[in-house]
């Protein structure tokens, strides 16, 4: 805890009692002091060659330790993702508000702009993962935040198809970065088993900025003008001017690593750092620097590519209901008025909001993750079997709330997995930047599911997304089975037998044998 500008020491960061009640205790706890913070040191391991964690960490302060960095950490990187999904799905809103007719489009002319956002977003993606490690998350995500929010302000200027699609490639290529930047930052405050409620924390922005975006939207159409701006591009502008504060903002809250946080005290850096470390076998030091091994290892570890697939095929449905849900409302109520369509927008998002918290939360409790993308999966099937079988209103209403419901939390869950089944800081920003980069090929995919001759119930569009949530739920089981079965056969072989065959390797080699280093098990 800082005070006046200076440090003041607060219990150390392992097992320690207040009051040691003789000689010995007090020897042991100094003992565990000393592991710990040998174990928070560059060059120093804090997993044994069978990836046991060799430190033994107080409970108490770890709780401390923990909501301090929640309160420091996830309300900035949420308000930043809240306002980057607006940014990206307000061209949704717009479109009912007169955006189509004022640019004059007419066709696929909507899809095709809706596309060139994720040619770049596709391209930028692992780049801008490498990007972030190298130069630090504290100034690249801020940066990258004031970068789509002035193209946000800049969507309120177009007139034309082809200074839409200009300015939705450069949002694509700023915003790629956010979501697994976001992450891969995360990833160096939290373990494995609570990465993935923390990353719903942030990722539950998306359905909340599809619900706060409608209410948003309605409330700026209430507005005669702004400056010289009238209608749907006063979404864009008044959007992207809140978009740009926040991050001029978040210059100054974000702070890089446990290493740099001023607000935490040394004993407190120490049991940041070594309780990351105790769950890397092999691992020497948190934040290793970029090498091409590991960079592969993340990104061709099975579990990052099966991940990945299913992160595309829910993203198909995820990105699809941000961008034609206020289409699909209108078709349901054609005859009300455009606030109230965008108004019955909200409720499914709230629904939605809620289960990308709760699944991710129960995931963080069991310490899995596999098992809840078998869950949420049935929910969307349920909600599209609705919409191809019914053509009554408040029936296909209501399967936006359970299309919701099962679809968002994958965004927590499955970059959580990606994380929790790599050893590496590297591996582990490259598996992240694969998993949201084959999301956002989903995404792509999505802008051309709902199309105009396909209107009004869209039966291609809701088919398409009921087969894509039946694959997901396919090769969710078949990847569970897999990592058990493969777990069972590494957990056959000794691991000092197995080491001793490796005889010779460096240390840098040792860990870039990451995933496939014989004590690392698979984590479902």
């Amino acid at each position: 805890m800082a005070t006046n500008g200076h440090h003041v020491e607060e219990k150390p960061v392992a097992n320690t009692n207040p009051a040691p009640e003789s000689p010995v205790e007090e020897k042991a706890n100094a003992i565990y002091e000393e592991t710990a913070h040998e174990a928070a040191e560059r060059g120093k391991a804090a997993t044994d060659k069978y990836g046991h964690s060799l430190v033994q960490f107080d409970p108490v302060a770890e709780r401390k330790l923990l909501w301090k960095i929640d309160l420091y950490i996830v309300p900035t990187v949420s308000l930043l993702y809240l306002f980057c999904f607006i940014d990206r799905a307000n061209i949704g809103n717009a479109k009912i508000a007169g955006l189509s007719k004022d640019l004059k489009l007419g066709g696929y002319d909507y899809n095709r702009i809706l596309s060139v956002f994720y040619i770049s977003y596709i391209l930028f993606e692992i780049p801008s993962n490498m990007v972030c490690k190298l130069v630090g998350p504290g100034w690249f995500i801020p940066s990258i935040s004031l970068g789509f929010g002035i193209c946000s302000i800049c969507t309120a200027f177009v007139h034309n198809i082809h200074s839409a699609s200009a300015v939705r490639f450069l949002l694509g290529m700023f915003e790629a970065g956010m979501m697994p930047g976001i992450a891969y930052y995360l990833s160096r405050w939290y373990r494995r088993s609570e990465l993935a409620f923390r990353l719903s924390l942030y990722i539950v922005m998306a359905p909340l900025a599809g619900a706060f975006g409608g209410l948003l939207a309605s409330g700026i159409l209430k507005l005669s003008h702004f400056g010289g701006l009238h209608s749907w591009r006063m979404i864009f502008a008044i959007e992207g001017i809140i978009t740009c504060g926040l991050s001029l903002v978040a210059y100054i809250t974000l702070t890089d690593r446990p290493a740099t946080a001023r607000w935490l005290t040394q004993a407190e850096k120490d049991l940041a750092i070594a309780r990351v470390k105790s769950e890397r076998v092999a691992t020497t030091e948190v934040l290793d620097k970029i090498d091409t091994p590991k960079i592969m290892r993340g990104i061709f570890s099975p579990v990052t590519l099966s991940t990945a697939f299913i992160f595309l095929l829910n993203n198909i449905t995820v990105q699809g209901l941000a961008f034609f849900a206020p289409t699909i409302v209108q078709t349901i109520y054609p005859h009300n008025s455009v606030i109230y369509q965008q108004l019955k927008t909200v409720p499914p998002y709230v629904v939605g909001a809620f289960f990308t918290v709760l699944l991710p939360f129960l995931s963080w409790r069991v310490d899995k993750r596999n098992i809840f993308f078998i869950i949420s999966a049935p929910l969307t099937m349920i909600g599209y079997i609705m919409f191809l079988a019914s053509d009554k209103p408040h029936v296909r209403y209501g399967a936006t709330f359970l299309i919701a419901s099962g679809a968002f939390s994958f965004g927590a869950l499955c970059n959580a997995q990606v994380a929790a089944n790599v050893v590496s800081d590297t591996a582990r920003s490259a598996a992240i930047a694969t998993n949201v980069m084959f999301g956002n090929t989903g995404g792509l995919i999505s802008t051309w599911t709902f199309l105009p001759f396909d209107s009004p119930n869209y039966h291609i569009g809701n088919g398409l997304n009921f087969a894509t949530n039946t694959t997901m739920l396919l090769v969710s089981v078949a990847l569970l089975a897999w990592m058990v079965w493969d777990n069972r056969k590494r957990a056959e072989k000794d691991v000092d037998t197995e080491l001793a065959g490796l005889t010779g390797l460096s240390v840098k080699e040792v860990q870039d044998l990451d995933w496939r280093h014989p004590a690392f098990r698979w984590k479902p």
